[in-house]
């Protein structure tokens, strides 16, 4: 069973006969323990305050029966691990049909979600947790005046918050929408058109960043913690 926030990738499951519905991640509609496995890939770096990040991760153990295990993947701030480039890295160059990228400056953005913490021992644990990660080996920049950098695709990352241009290519835009129209440099009429760029907010993981979370927490067991192809992952066990 699978869950997503958007419609339009859940009706895409439906269509393939798939079951999955709409839902959020702080809050999944199903029976605590009735999961024997879970699977989080690319969505808690989505998440702007550590508080939230971590109430996803125990969301996660909630499903979970004792014993069953739940695997992790978020985004690393290391994208060059052990003297490797990560497949991110590397298609920049080798990449081919793909609209040109390019850096869009620092746009204003809120660096916190709106909505309340979920306690204030969360509020406390991520000031320590967050106080203990601030080392040079992970080359972040602070972030001021609550402005975030626009990150240049392909490129190493230059702080942990930050937004990611999305290239909408012949999408349509809502009213309510708010997005910026640039135009995509290119020989071919198609590619001179105005496209639609969304800035989609993340927040990379530091090495050790995601496995202390999740070792906060006291209905889990950390099995593993790797790193796989730029991205930090953690398999945990309920207990």
């Amino acid at each position: 069973v699978g869950c997503d926030r958007s419609k339009n990738l859940v009706d895409i499951c439906g269509e393939k006969h798939f079951q999955a519905f709409v839902c959020d991640a702080l809050s999944v509609p199903i029976r605590s323990g009735s999961c024997d496995a879970c699977i989080s890939i690319a969505v808690i770096h989505h998440f702007s305050t550590a508080e939230r990040r971590l109430a996803t991760i125990r969301e996660l153990a909630r499903l979970l029966r004792p014993g069953g295990t739940a695997l992790i993947y978020v985004w690393a701030m290391e994208q060059e691990y052990k003297n490797q480039k990560s497949k991110y890295l590397k298609e920049k160059n080798c990449s081919k049909n793909k609209e040109k990228e390019m850096d869009t400056g620092t746009a204003q953005r809120p660096l916190s979600d709106q909505g309340p913490d979920n306690s204030s021992q969360d509020s406390a644990w991520s000031d320590q947790l967050l106080n203990g990660l601030k080392d040079e080996s992970c080359g972040a920049k602070p972030v001021a005046d609550f402005r975030l950098p626009v990150h240049t695709n392909r490129t190493s990352f230059h702080s942990q918050d930050l937004l990611v241009p999305w290239h909408l290519k012949g999408g349509t835009k809502k009213k309510e929408e708010s997005v910026d129209r640039v135009l995509i440099p290119g020989g071919s009429k198609e590619s001179q058109e105005l496209s639609t760029v969304f800035h989609r907010y993340y927040h990379v993981f530091c090495e050790g960043e995601l496995e202390a979370a999740c070792r906060s927490l006291d209905c889990v067991r950390v099995q593993k913690s790797y790193y796989d192809q730029g991205n930090w992952c953690v398999i945990l066990e309920k207990l």
